[in-house]
């Protein structure tokens, strides 16, 4: 699998983020859906990168950075063909081995309460995520799970 930054154009990348907000809205009320749209994902502060196989769309998240020394997990997604063969932890992985080199103490992420979303939890505890009380802007939220992993 190649991990590749940028990609927002891509017509794939394109259908993999409006499924992922969709799929969002179905699991949880619009104003605790904190998916960032195509504007928001090409804010100088966020880096995306997709993840390819054989030049097919795999999955695709994005890195934030918060302040100096932290960044937050955003827009984490995995297509449904490729759901179960480690594309989301080949590119948490990535992600966080690029939150270390820009020197960040901490790494955080906001993802859902919902049935749904055990699979990313779980995923997140096995490389090192806890749960944490809300960062940044966030408020308590009931479905909400706020996450970080100390990388410094």
């Amino acid at each position: 699998m190649d991990i590749r930054i940028g990609a927002l154009t891509h017509p794939a990348v394109i259908a993999l983020l409006e499924e992922h907000h969709q799929d969002m809205l179905h699991h949880s009320p619009p104003e605790s859906v904190h998916a960032l749209d195509l504007s928001a994902l090409s804010h100088a502060d966020i880096t995306f990168w997709a993840v390819w196989k054989n030049n097919e769309l795999a999955g695709c998240g994005a890195l934030k950075e918060l302040d100096n020394s932290q960044g937050e997990i955003k827009s984490m997604r995995t297509t449904k063909k490729f759901l179960r063969q480690g594309v989301a932890k080949l590119l948490l992985e990535h992600m966080i081995d690029q939150a270390s080199t820009r020197g960040y103490q901490t790494l955080n992420l906001e993802t859902g309460t919902m049935e749904a979303f055990l699979p990313a939890q779980k995923l997140y505890r096995q490389l090192g995520f806890e749960v944490c009380p809300p960062f940044a802007d966030y408020q308590e939220d009931p479905y909400s799970t706020f996450m970080a992993k100390n990388i410094s």
